[in-house]
Parts: structure tokens; C-alpha cells; sequence
């Protein structure tokens, strides 16, 4: 049973889906008649997580009054929210650190991913380092790869200046301490993108490769995937 608390990015609206989402937050989305963020939670619970921290910004009251304190799912859900000023995914990160401890995971509010946890949490305690990044082989199958990954190391991160040899994708889960989110900016937006780069190339970067598929509700492909998989899992 993993101790660390999730920090769930879920301040992004569903801009590529509409006008089927109205720009509804994309932890919103249905999926099989139900919100998206049900699906992740109850998979979060199965995977050992306890706790949650939604990281929330426009709409985001509507996150909370659908899923609440996150009692019906047995996991502790609660909410940091943006604030006046959009912080992007590593400022929302920063912005509560208060609330997530000393090290956490984070993923994102359109992400499921059926990875071993634990396996990850592991992994991240033996490193040393003070972040982790999860990839998976994709080779380019259902998303643009944009990870070298060899021997258990990452040696290039981009999604701007992707080469042929990245053959491995950012998984979409992360392990943080605390202090890699040291010095960021609170008047403008930092990307998490921008912490992952800056970790690695202060070899301050471990790694995870997890072999299960990533599935995601970002765009209209993704979510009828997701349903396939779903339906099939409880066929």
C-alpha cells in the first residue's frame, strides 16, 4: 500500500472536445455514463492510493460539488485551486505544495493509467534523485514519443524537439519531492515540462518504465479507447 499522496492536474478545460464538453473540465468528461474522474479514482483506490489532491482552476467548483470529499469512492479527495493567476501544470504543482507533503505522485486529470504504483514509489525512494518520470515504449503508436530512454536512464526529454531515436513517451505519472519545484515563478505559468527538463539535466532525474498502455480522455479517439478497454474489462 503505497503512502504518497496523487496530485491530480485537473485545471485543464476540454478545449479539443468541443463543443461536446462546453469547456467543461476534462475530469468531467463522461465516459460510460459516468465522469472520467470516477473511473480514475476508483482505479487510483484499487492501486493503493488513500489520498488525493485535485489541483483545480476554471470550473473548477464543479469538480468538487460532483465528486466531494471522495467518501464514496474510500479515498480522501481534497482541492488546491489556481487562484486569480493560471499557473500552469508545474506552478498549480508548486502552489500546493503545502498540501501535498514532502513527495508525491502527480498525473494529470485526463490520464488512466493502470501501472504498478508502488512499483513506481519504490523505484523513486531507491533513486535518490528528486524527481521520476514514468515512460513507456510507445514508438510512436498512440501519442508523438518523446523520450530516449535506455538502460534504465532517461538521456533526452522534448516535446518541441523530438529526434528518431525517441522511441519511449512521458507516461503521464510522475514522483516528486517537494524542493524540485524550488524557485518557480508565482506571476506567470510554468509548465511541468519545465521541471522534468530541469531535473534532467541536473542528472537529479530517475526513471520508471511501466509496461501497461496508457489510455486518456483528452480528445474523442481517446475516450472511445478508454470505453473499449473498459467495457471489455468488465465483460
Amino acid at each position: 500500500m503505497t503512502t504518497l499522496t496523487a496530485a491530480i492536474l485537473a485545471g485543464g478545460l476540454g478545449t479539443r472536445l468541443k463543443p461536446f464538453t462546453n469547456g467543461m473540465p476534462k475530469a468531467l468528461v463522461p465516459v460510460l455514463g459516468e465522469p472520467f474522474v470516477f473511473h480514475q479514482l476508483r482505479l487510483l483506490r484499487k492501486c493503493g492510493i488513500e489520498r488525493v489532491v485535485m489541483l483545480v482552476g476554471q470550473h473548477g467548483e464543479h469538480v468538487v460539488e460532483t465528486v466531494g470529499d471522495g467518501d464514496h469512492f474510500d479515498i480522501s479527495v481534497s482541492y488546491v485551486f489556481d487562484g486569480p493567476i493560471l499557473l500552469g501544470t508545474g506552478g498549480a504543482i508548486a502552489n500546493a505544495r503545502v498540501a501535498l507533503g514532502e513527495v508525491f505522485f502527480v498525473l494529470y486529470g485526463d490520464s488512466y493509467l493502470e501501472c504498478d504504483y508502488q512499483a513506481v514509489e519504490n523505484a523513486f525512494q531507491a533513486s535518490g534523485k528528486d524527481g521520476l518520470m514514468t515512460v513507456f515504449h510507445n514508438t510512436g503508436r498512440w501519442d508523438t514519443s518523446n523520450v530516449r530512454f535506455d538502460a534504465g536512464h532517461i538521456l533526452a526529454y522534448s516535446k518541441s524537439a523530438r529526434t528518431p531515436d525517441m522511441g519511449h513517451i512521458d507516461y503521464g505519472l510522475g514522483c516528486f519531492r517537494a524542493s524540485a519545484f524550488d524557485g518557480l515563478p508565482t506571476d506567470r505559468p510554468t509548465d511541468l515540462m519545465t521541471v522534468y527538463q530541469r531535473l534532467l539535466d541536473a542528472d537529479n532525474l530517475g526513471a520508471f518504465e511501466a509496461h501497461e498502455r496508457f489510455y486518456e480522455v483528452g480528445s474523442q479517439d481517446g475516450i472511445g479507447d478508454l470505453e473499449a478497454h473498459l467495457s471489455s474489462a468488465r465483460a
